[in-house]
């Protein structure tokens, strides 16, 4: 029997209505009872990679912002009243081809709507998820695209450097943007000539730190009991990047490590929306450890070629 997507209604983690797209290898769940947000991916019948926060689960109609976990859209740059719009009332949820799409109301702050899209092909263990940002309100928005995955504790991120540079080596090709709570000491840190690594693990009072790069790859990766989870995104040569030139940012404390990645910063007119595509993968029997030689011995040959177009 030829391998094929399926869609079913399911209960996970508390909520009721949530939905599992899987293929036989691989699988997500999102819900319906908030969002948009993926909740679960992972092999079929294995761990979840993403970080589910218990506190949280199951919640529905709360009070201000939560941090449920899983895999979220945002808009860049991060301001207290725009960026934590609270998104915990119900998205509608409508099948489309080997998938699903899940669009929330238009945000009463910020007049702008999220819409994700996740399509899974028959068989394999890559998936495409299209981040859309629509602006709803009489005036542009300047905005950029910023897709969160919330990651299981215990692994590794690995954010590459730039590595196209002019032959000459005149010129600086790399930007490590740094939080005012980062202290580059932090030992879950590690600064390498092509990659830097972030390790999550527990430390005292979440212990929160972040680094954003300004990289033109457009990958990232998160290693995690042998299991290596890549994601590809469009760097757009040239373009306005938030956050002092980020395209990608690493955030962890005691509990979980963000991967994030963010678009160029755009004027979003009436009316007008924008995309952001990300193609997730997942890989087996990864014995990744916290070294720069770890990387290129395990990681880079896996990686696809082209990246995202």
């Amino acid at each position: 029997m030829l391998p094929s997507t399926r869609v079913q209604k399911i209960a996970f983690k508390g909520w009721p209505n949530c939905y599992r797209v899987s293929n036989g290898t691989i699988e997500l769940v999102a819900t319906a009872d908030i969002g948009p947000r993926i909740i679960f991916f992972g092999f079929s019948g294995e761990r979840n990679l993403f970080h589910v926060f218990e506190e949280t689960a199951g919640e529905t109609a709360a009070e201000g912002w939560r941090n449920y976990g899983g895999h979220r859209l945002w808009h860049a740059p991060e301001d207290k009243m725009r960026t934590y719009e609270p998104d915990n009332g119900p998205v509608e949820v409508m099948e489309v081809e080997d998938g699903l799409l899940l669009k929330a109301g238009t945000e009463k702050r910020s007049g702008i709507q999220k819409v994700i899209e996740i399509v899974l092909p028959p068989g394999g263990t890559s998936v495409r998820v299209l981040h859309r940002l629509r602006n709803h309100n009489l005036w542009p928005v300047e905005l950029a695209p910023w897709a969160l995955s919330v990651m299981a504790p215990g692994g590794i991120a690995i954010a590459p450097l730039t590595r196209r540079h002019d032959p000459d080596l005149l010129l600086p090709n790399r930007g490590i943007v740094l939080w005012p709570y980062t202290d580059m000491r932090d030992e879950r840190y590690q600064w390498n000539k092509d990659f830097v690594l972030v390790r999550q693990k527990a430390m005292g009072d979440l212990a929160r730190t972040k680094v954003g790069l300004s990289s033109e790859e457009g990958w990232a990766a998160y290693s995690l009991a042998s299991l290596l989870f890549v994601k590809y995104f469009r760097f757009v040569p040239g373009a306005n990047y938030p956050d002092l030139g980020c395209s990608l940012e690493v955030f962890t404390n005691s509990k979980m490590l963000e991967l994030e990645t963010l678009g160029p910063l755009q004027l979003l007119r009436s009316g007008q929306e924008l995309s952001h595509v990300e193609y997730w993968e997942l890989h087996k029997n990864v014995p990744v450890e916290f070294s720069e030689e770890s990387i290129r011995t395990w990681v880079l040959p896996r990686l696809r070629k082209g990246g995202v177009e």
